[in-house]
């Protein structure tokens, strides 16, 4: 059963506590942003901890979920950013809208099976040509990075950076992979 929106803040709380910093998907965001003003799309957004923090740093950030619980969390801390409630397989996201679209807290492995490549394009086509999809996930049996790959190129994106972690450690192979996609000018 997944989480609930309290249960999560409760737990990256912890983290914190224990002197874990949590902010590093956002540094690698705005790091390949460059200063606002630009639009960012946190894909599976959970209750917020990335775009709040990115829309702290001045990024016009919007969230996206599927789990009500989730956003419901998100909007008591941050009421002013826009929420939407939609299966990022299906929602009927804003064609070439985005600068960067962000997966981050392994998103790409809690889909449904089955609706990956649909969700990739779906992303592919909500950043504007030339924008970014980054995504950061386990690395495994249910998406491994040749396959995920194969996605992006499909929906028009080409690989331009791959990482071990937030922190832009080369990946050199094993579990963890932080993918950044640009979406081709064509496409």
């Amino acid at each position: 059963m997944p989480l609930r929106g309290d249960e999560y803040d409760a737990r990256f709380a912890r983290f914190e506590a224990e002197g874990l910093y949590l902010h590093g998907e956002a540094d690698l965001v705005a790091g390949l942003l460059g200063a606002p003003p630009a639009r960012v799309l946190d894909a599976g957004c959970g209750t917020g901890r990335v775009a709040i923090e990115l829309a702290r740093r001045g990024y016009d950030t919007v969230g996206i979920d599927v789990e009500q619980s989730m956003l419901d969390a998100a909007r008591a801390k941050a009421r002013g950013l826009e929420w939407i409630l939609g299966d990022l397989a299906s929602a009927d996201l804003p064609d070439s809208h985005f600068d960067l679209v962000v997966a981050a807290g392994n998103v790409m492995i809690f889909l449904e099976l089955g609706t990956e490549a649909a969700v990739v394009s779906n992303l592919a086509r909500t950043a504007g040509p030339g924008g970014l999809v980054v995504a950061g996930f386990q690395i495994g049996r249910q998406l491994a990075l040749e396959r995920y790959d194969a996605l992006g190129a499909a929906a028009g994106l080409e690989l331009v950076h791959r990482w071990a972690t937030w922190e832009q450690t080369p990946y050199t192979g094993g579990d963890y992979a932080v993918s950044v996609h640009r979406r081709r000018e064509d496409s």
